[in-house]
């Protein structure tokens, strides 16, 4: 429990798990809302799970959580399977792919460097729209302590080893380009 505004509330995953023991049937509706909402945060619902087994609306969330868990393979683009082609070809830790932070989604996600690599193309990302969106994103999941770096899809064309020796040196690993 925390306070906003000096009244007690409680988390948004604590909400969903006590709506979850009064209606688990409505579970994965509140977690699609949380979702519009950009309100959800797998990592905050997971640890929620971590430490509640006991809890009558645990099993409700835990089954609906798990249509949010991150599935690696998953691409949406050539230019992302390039890209995790490209990590795995290097020998660098593969990231999670499409992932959920604070209700953004990331095309690569290493949650354990906090880091998260947007992979850019003019044609999604060259309207006014986008552009404004994806520098309020940045700026909201920095604020949350994610580290974001921006690839286009011709900077992993032309010059891939750049870009991966960057990556390497954001995630601390080693990384010798081929010779």
């Amino acid at each position: 429990m925390t306070e906003r505004e000096g009244i007690p509330v409680t988390s948004v995953a604590r909400t969903v798990l006590d709506l979850a023991a009064l209606d688990p049937t409505r579970t994965e509706r509140d977690l699609k809302r949380c979702e519009d909402l950009r309100l959800l945060d797998l990592r905050e619902f997971e640890a929620l799970l971590a430490r509640t087994a006991g809890h009558k609306g645990h099993s409700a969330l835990a089954t609906a959580v798990e249509l949010y868990e991150p599935d690696l393979s998953v691409t949406r683009s050539d230019v992302e399977r390039r890209f995790r082609a490209l990590v795995r070809e290097a020998g660098l830790p593969e990231p999670a792919m499409n992932y959920v932070v604070a209700g953004y989604e990331l095309d690569c996600w290493w949650e354990d460097a906090g880091l998260a690599v947007e992979l850019d193309t003019y044609g999604t990302h060259g309207s006014r729209l986008s552009f404004e969106e994806d520098r309020k994103r940045q700026r909201v999941l920095g604020l949350l302590g994610v580290r974001m770096e921006r690839v286009t899809d011709r900077q992993l064309a032309s010059e891939p080893d750049e870009v991966l020796r960057a990556i390497a040196a954001l995630l601390g690993a080693s990384y010798s380009a081929p010779s």
